[in-house]
């Protein structure tokens, strides 16, 4: 997480004892785990959005940070300057967005919870981004005769899981309708994945291009038990540890995305969908690749520049 953000959030959340906050917390991931379409807001309250802010905004921002960076690196023409952040709870999509691409100078988020915009404005207006102190908050519920703002950059992240299934393929296709660019995020869970893979699904359906994190616009070659996600790793502040009852410094964010884009443009050659298998004189590689298959590469010291990459490469990363 930005210090930036982490100085917001410790200020906003000085007067809220973790004690308060931890018991909410726990109410709260029991109902994200349970999962289900939410048929009300599920931060109702002040009490909530400080909970939601304190556990989930350093794990979310670090995952949107992941996603939006790979879709800078692969598609470099992309330059937004506007971006909408559909569902966006307390922003901290907006917060990744603008370390990401610095040039954005107008930023909206769509956001039905009133608590959850009201902490999220508060803590943008903290910020340096003179775009982060001017983000506009629109109060609205997704439905299925939604219309929202234009954007050359859209993101839904952690969203899709508490629409009611109908409502999901609605919901991308007026982002698709309003952006140039698509992000959509969900946990990598089974459950999350099946999900992005239909959003997927639908955008390439319409035209798009991926950008990331596939190399190809073709059929996911991932079936059965298996799903494609990824991780990034969370710093815990001192409160994130006590709302959590972690005793660990940091945590690890798994979540499946997909990045989709109106132009086409170059993709990763591959994409490393596994935690590489690392032995003495051989590096072992699970990548999706650019035709659409799955292969397990092994790279050797017989070829010493493919074995120095394959020493540095990570799970996520693009490959060669």
């Amino acid at each position: 997480m930005s210090e930036e953000l982490r100085r917001a959030l410790e200020d906003e959340l000085a007067d809220r004892r973790s004690a308060v906050l931890a018991p909410v917390v726990e109410r709260l991931s029991a109902r994200y785990r349970e999962g289900g379409a939410a048929s009300t807001p599920i931060l109702r309250t002040a009490a909530d959005a400080s909970a939601y802010a304190a556990y989930r905004m350093p794990a979310t921002w670090a995952a949107l940070r992941h996603v939006l960076g790979e879709a800078a690196a692969q598609r470099p023409g992309l330059a937004p300057r506007t971006l909408l952040d559909v569902g966006g709870g307390t922003g901290a999509a907006l917060w990744a967005a603008v370390e990401t691409w610095p040039g954005l100078s107008a930023l909206t988020v769509f956001e039905q919870a009133e608590q959850a915009s009201a902490l999220g404005a508060r803590l943008a207006r903290s910020a340096e981004h003179p775009a982060l102190r001017s983000a506009r908050w629109v109060r609205g519920v997704l439905g299925p005769t939604t219309t929202l703002p234009e954007a050359d950059v859209a993101t839904l992240s952690y969203v899709l899981g508490e629409l009611a299934e109908p409502l999901r393929d609605k919901v991308i296709d007026e982002m698709h309708r309003v952006a140039d660019t698509v992000v959509v995020v969900e946990p990598g869970t089974p459950g999350g994945y099946r999900r992005v893979l239909a959003a997927r699904d639908r955008l390439i359906a319409a035209g798009r291009s991926v950008a990331a994190p596939c190399p190809h616009e073709a059929a996911c070659p991932i079936a059965g038990a298996d799903w494609c996600h990824f991780a990034a790793r969370v710093s815990r502040t001192s409160l994130h540890r006590q709302v959590k009852s972690g005793t660990l410094g940091h945590e690890d964010e798994k979540f499946s995305y997909v990045v989709a884009t109106r132009a086409a443009g170059p993709h990763a050659g591959s994409r490393v969908l596994r935690h590489p298998l690392r032995r003495k004189g051989m590096v072992q590689l699970r990548v999706c690749a650019g035709d659409g298959e799955l292969r397990d590469r092994v790279v050797s010291k017989r070829d010493p520049d493919a074995y120095r990459a394959a020493r540095d490469v990570e799970w996520g990363d693009p490959w060669p």
